[in-house]
């Protein structure tokens, strides 16, 4: 079976208009009550059987709804970048469809890279029209984990190192899905940092480091964006496991911040019955039980909220206020997506889609290094254009873990190139190194025969022997989607680049000086030949457009505009949890052998509390390779003195600072105006400074704008872990304007009184 048929019953049977002058109609079916009695009258039909069953898989990628009064069956999908393709029932292998295919979006780096919420909303609203297309009801993503180390494997499926930032940037992106009438599933809920260990550690944090660094981006998107769903992570926190954690679920995510949606188990998260009945959980996804050797018709009713829950609730030792609860969760959230008449049809690889994923993807590339203006390409300076390097040829869409896809179509970046200058120039391509050769995933596969014998000594010198006689060199590589690189379920091994490519750049850069480095990858990279290379381009995956996205770039078609939403760090020691915290975990218990199973977890204490990323090079003066924040132009811009509308202000206050920014350059482009705050004098340690606000702008030569940044004491603010509030304290505190982290162009104090 491939398949099972979604089971509509009466709602597809009675119309509204009927249902309306049809008193004999039950509620729960009735469009002209509100949803609150809908759900009660639901929930008052159903049998305890049937409110079980609603809480747990019934395969792979769907739970049951209750056939006998036509609720019907949720349908769930990865992932935050494109819809998966369909896999069997029962198993992870394909199920074989042929109108599974679909575009496949920029990955999240890359669109937190653009700092425009703008393109966030139109990523999300075409996302999901693909979902909805292909009769999803909750799309497992997005992630919002903080970017602690860049060796994490899935950096690349998440948002970068600042909380404000991904706070911004996610909501859009859920509004977007979400008005499609299907659900978003925020991820990892929380302190799933990296994928050593994930199933087997227990995270060490203190509590203003939980809420002021890896909180923010979860309570935006269920308290600003209104995420229907919210997934719980693998790791443990506080010796719970967090998709079934008092603390997590309960007393921060649905009494503090009000949540009233579903809390969703990863695939395999769940491991004990008491703890996800009373903790939180909502609905048990992926378990790893083996169902059918305890004499059960069917595995998924092994799962922990299934029989075994059911028994406790017979045998009287636990009551059904629980389950009720979690059963009107799922009802709310069936009258927002399987039960919602009013949602749009939704569509699929269409050309506003294909346009989307181009315009975010030319967006979202971050030009780190242009010296000597070697971008963008000028024909008139010779027509020879040398493409070398692996990534150029090889797909990225397919592996990579859960985000993994089936693409109608992916353009190389080779291919890009050749399509935009292949009339105007000689094109050509040398590997320059081999790397990874394989291309599946999941029974997804890439179709490409990589394999190449030649030594590495024969493939330095052909690329080499290339570069010495073309005008343009533009080396693609970086990492790729392979195990222990930017990949689910493993991180990486070490911060440099793979496949001797270190090598052969260096080669590069003494044979010609019109050269670009072009990065593909989801994570900071060491960069030892840095200074022999005049331009870097940080590029991403960028999805079914990924090709042409580059080649705009590379033209100036479009002129680079992305900001870089993590640090570049020198060196891993440079990074503050390599330096002061602990990974992959405590060393004592590592060589002890811990965190080989869930019965000896491995401790992982985040010892550099607050100081992640940008906020630890600031506080200790340690200079880092490339800024967050940091992204040039192939034009440039100037920025006026900050004025504010006031230099005092009470508790109760909002203060504005405008700043003029002027397009100094020959074309147009645009800029992102970045404002941090530093607390001049705190009782506490602080930051140096702090993102609180950020606006894109676009400017035509010798345009100016005036772009105006509010905020309140919010931004103020810092996290008392004993008083568990927010505190602003009166004092002196400077607004920071500039367009990186390293990069304040303008300054202005204000007082909080």
């Amino acid at each position: 079976m491939l398949k099972k048929t979604a089971i509509v019953g009466l709602l597809t049977i009675i119309s509204p208009s009927f249902m309306a002058q049809n008193t004999t109609i039950p509620v729960y079916l009735d469009e002209s009550k509100s949803v609150g009695q809908r759900v009660q009258d639901a929930l008052a039909r159903m049998t305890l059987e049937e409110k079980v069953a609603m809480l747990h898989a019934q395969s792979k990628f769907s739970s049951p709804g209750v056939p006998r009064l036509g609720i019907p069956e949720f349908w769930t999908t990865d992932g935050p970048h494109g819809v998966r393709p369909e896999v069997m029932w029962d198993e992870w292998n394909q199920a074989g469809w042929t109108n599974d295919s679909i575009i496949a979006y920029p990955a999240l780096t890359a669109l937190s890279a653009t700092w425009n919420k703008k393109m966030s909303w139109n990523y999300g609203k075409a996302l999901g029209e693909e979902a909805r297309y292909r009769k999803k009801d909750i799309l497992l993503g997005p992630g919002v984990n903080i970017y602690r180390t860049p060796l994490n494997g899935r950096n690349f499926e998440y948002m970068g190192e600042d909380p404000y930032l991904t706070s911004k940037m996610v909501v859009p992106y859920i509004k977007g899905v979400q008005s499609n009438g299907v659900a978003t599933s925020v991820k990892h809920y929380a302190l799933n940092n990296q994928e050593m260990f994930r199933h087997t550690s227990n995270v060490i944090i203190d509590d203003r480091t939980l809420y002021e660094i890896y909180l923010p981006p979860f309570k935006a998107a269920v308290t600003e964006g209104d995420s229907w769903t919210i997934m719980g992570a693998y790791d443990m926190y506080k010796g719970q496991y967090a998709s079934q954690n008092q603390y997590l679920l309960n007393d921060i995510l649905k009494k503090e911040w009000g949540y009233k949606g579903v809390v969703v188990s990863d695939w395999g998260a769940v491991n004990n019955t008491e703890q996800a009945i009373h903790n939180g959980l909502d609905l048990e996804f992926g378990s790893w039980t083996n169902g059918l050797s305890a004499g059960t018709k069917n595995a998924y009713d092994n799962y922990y909220l299934a029989q075994p829950y059911l028994n406790l609730i017979k045998s009287g030792k636990v009551g059904t206020q629980e389950l009720d609860d979690k059963v009107m969760r799922l009802l709310n959230l069936a009258y927002k997506t399987t039960m919602n008449t009013k949602k749009p049809f939704g569509n699929v690889a269409s050309e506003e889609h294909k346009a989307i994923a181009k315009e975010i993807g030319e967006e979202g590339i971050v030009l780190l290094k242009n010296y000597g203006n070697v971008l963008p390409i000028d024909l008139n300076k010779g027509n020879r254009i040398a493409v070398i390097g692996e990534n150029a040829i090889k797909i990225m869409t397919v592996g990579g873990g859960s985000s993994s896809l089936k693409v109608k179509y992916e353009t190389l970046p080779l291919d890009g190139i050749k399509s935009r200058f292949g009339n105007q120039a000689n094109v050509q391509f040398a590997r320059g190194y081999v790397g990874d050769i394989g291309g599946e995933y999941n029974g997804v596969k890439s179709g490409q025969d990589l394999k190449d014998d030649r030594s590495a000594d024969e493939l330095l010198n052909e690329a080499v022997e290339l570069a010495k006689k073309s005008d343009y060199v533009i080396f693609v590589g970086g990492l790729n989607k392979s195990d222990f690189q930017d990949s689910e379920g493993n991180d990486r091994k070490s911060y440099g680049l793979p496949y001797n490519q270190d090598n052969v750049i260096a080669a590069l850069a003494k044979v010609n000086k019109n050269f670009a480095v072009v990065l593909v990858s989801g994570n900071a990279v060491a960069m030892p030949w840095i200074k022999d290379v005049p331009t870097v381009l940080q590029s991403w995956y960028l999805g079914s457009e990924a090709g042409n996205s580059l080649a705009a770039i590379l033209s100036g078609d479009a002129n680079p505009s992305g900001k870089l939403p993590f640090s570049f760090p020198v060196k891993l020691e440079d990074n503050a949890a390599h330096n002061l915290g602990e990974y992959p975990g405590n060393k004592e218990e590592l060589a002890a052998g811990k965190g080989k199973d869930q019965k000896n977890p491995i401790n992982i204490r985040y010892n550099e509390g607050i100081f992640v990323g940008y906020r630890w090079h600031d506080t200790k003066k340690i200079k880092p390779l490339f800024s967050f924040g940091h992204g040039l132009s192939y034009s440039t811009f100037e920025f006026g003195k900050a004025k504010t509308d006031k230099t005092i202000i009470s508790q109760e206050d909002k203060i504005t600072f405008t700043v003029n920014i002027k397009n100094t350059g020959k074309r147009a482009g645009a800029e992102v105006v970045q404002l941090y705050i530093s607390d001049l004098k705190s009782s506490v340690q602080r930051p140096v400074k702090e993102l609180k606000g950020f606006e894109k702008v676009y400017l035509n030569p010798g345009e100016q704008k005036e772009v105006s940044i509010t905020i309140d004491k919010t931004a103020l603010s810092f996290f008392d872990a004993e008083k568990h509030e927010w505190v602003a304290e009166p004092g002196a505190f400077e607004a920071l304007i500039g367009n990186s982290s390293d990069e304040i162009k303008t300054k202005v104090k204000f007082t909080l009184q």
